[in-house]
């Protein structure tokens, strides 16, 4: 018995000794964890301040008081990054504006489409008046002015923001508006109502006359009683009574008539995910087959050591890009994911993907030495370049410099590049700056892999 626990004790020992000899492996392994937990934990923290204002646009169609103060508001708002639009043609013809079909609307719509900003909110014209008559429940529901919201399908959790922050302005301002001393639309109101209230008493039953004098008498008491604690260098707060506005959301897509399919994005992240997997098998591959001298035996032809290199990058690219043809092709037959944008510009960014992820795997094989040190170092390096990217979370809820950042990873260009040649309906001229980024980490990482790589473990 003793001798078999010492014969136990001995091969637990040297497993424990093995696996913390290699310290390359054994910071991976530490380092890994802490790495996506520090990730996730900083963006999700309650009550934190880093995380990345909505990019927006606001365009104000009717230029009144009211609709400026709440431009400004907006604009100051610390959950907004707000660009505020001006479109003097559409204000000019009540009818276009109504639409939506300006200037500003039409660029603003551009920028969201590009992923450029996450909505536009358009005021339309007359809104400050209507909004204020709204307040009180003056006109009919259908007929209360319409606020139009253009926004990013695929960051749809920024519509309820979005929509909170701007009733919460709304409220504000019109309130403040309505309960002045001096507003003309609520004098109007008391004035319809005046008229209401002393009209032929066949038209208004006794008791419908009694509650709209007293609502007129009411309106008196808030305004004089506002005006005193204004006099006293006091703020009263107004009540408010109905939602001024309505919103009407848009998805901002490829068309008019094209909806949002969101196997598009999760499409895009998981082939850049699990290709990039793919190309780390390959860099391990390579570090078996020198183990195992395939590689000496090769050297011993004539040829040189970067054509073998260069045979392995170019095999492992065209692998890659049939995989990535494969998984679009069950994406469109399955799922309803459609190429809306250049299908020259999807082959292209496909295509310098599939560069990247041999030239990453090479890369990461080099730099690994051993085929376990290659494993721990691929998946931290693969698991960054991942949540950088926005496979997994998308990049919006990131804190701005981390977007800034996030720039920088080849992955972020491979998804927004799919996705603008997907769901976002853009053309060729959208994919040219991903394929140029990818292919220039490609070459960095060609190179660095050839001058490091060891022919000999």
């Amino acid at each position: 018995m003793n001798a078999k626990l010492t014969a136990l004790v001995a091969l637990v020992r040297k497993d424990i000794v093995l696996f913390f000899s290699n310290k390359r492996s054994l910071v991976i392994t530490l380092a890994a964890p802490i790495a996506v937990a520090a990730f996730f934990g900083s963006l999700f923290a309650p009550g934190s301040d880093k995380l990345s204002k909505v990019p927006i646009a606001v365009i104000d169609l009717d230029r009144s008081t009211l609709s400026q103060k709440i431009v400004s508001a907006l604009s100051a708002d610390a959950a907004l990054a707000v660009t505020p639009f001006s479109d003097a043609d559409a204000v000019a013809d009540a009818g276009v504006a109504k639409h939506g079909q300006g200037q500003a609307v039409t660029q603003a719509m551009t920028l969201v489409q590009n992923g450029k900003l996450r909505a536009a909110i358009v005021l339309p014209v007359g809104f400050g008046a209507e909004a204020t008559a709204a307040l009180f429940g003056s006109i009919d529901e259908r007929k209360k002015p319409q606020v139009d919201i253009h926004y990013d399908p695929s960051q749809s959790m920024v519509l309820g923001l979005v929509r909170g922050i701007l009733a919460q302005h709304v409220m504000q301002a019109v309130s403040q508006s309505a309960f002045s001393v001096n507003s003309p639309a609520v004098a109007r109101l008391r004035e319809e109502m005046q008229k209401a209230t002393d009209g032929d008493a066949n038209k208004i039953s006794p008791d419908l006359k009694r509650d709209l004098s007293a609502m007129v008498d009411s309106i008196a008491k808030v305004q004089a009683a506002r005006a005193s604690s204004a006099d006293k260098g006091a703020a009263a707060a107004a009540p408010g009574f109905s939602m001024p506005f309505t919103t009407n959301a848009t998805e901002v897509t490829s068309g008019i008539d094209k909806k949002y399919n969101s196997y598009a994005q999760s499409f895009a992240g998981m082939s850049v995910q699990f290709i990039l997997f793919m190309g780390v098998d390959f860099g391990v591959g390579l570090l078996l087959a020198r183990r195992m001298g395939l590689w000496k035996r090769l050297r011993a032809a004539p040829i040189s050591t970067r054509l073998l290199l260069g045979s392995s990058i170019a095999s492992c690219t065209l692998i890659a890009a049939i995989v990535m043809s494969i998984i679009y092709a069950a994406a469109l037959a399955f799922f309803k994911v459609r190429l809306e944008g250049s299908i020259i510009g999807f082959m292209g960014v496909m295509w310098a993907f599939g560069f990247l992820t041999a030239t990453f795997g090479l890369l990461i094989a080099a730099i690994g030495k051993t085929p376990e040190a290659t494993r721990g170092l691929a998946i931290f390096a693969t698991l960054l370049m991942v949540m950088l990217g926005g496979a997994w979370v998308p990049s919006f809820v990131f804190p701005e410099w981390l977007q800034t950042v996030s720039l920088g990873v080849p992955t972020r260009w491979a998804i927004d590049g799919l996705t603008a040649m997907t769901w976002r309906g853009l053309g060729l001229e959208a994919a040219l700056a991903p394929i140029g980024v990818m292919l220039a980490f490609s070459a960095v990482f060609a190179m660095i892999a050839i001058w490091r790589f060891d022919w000999e473990e």
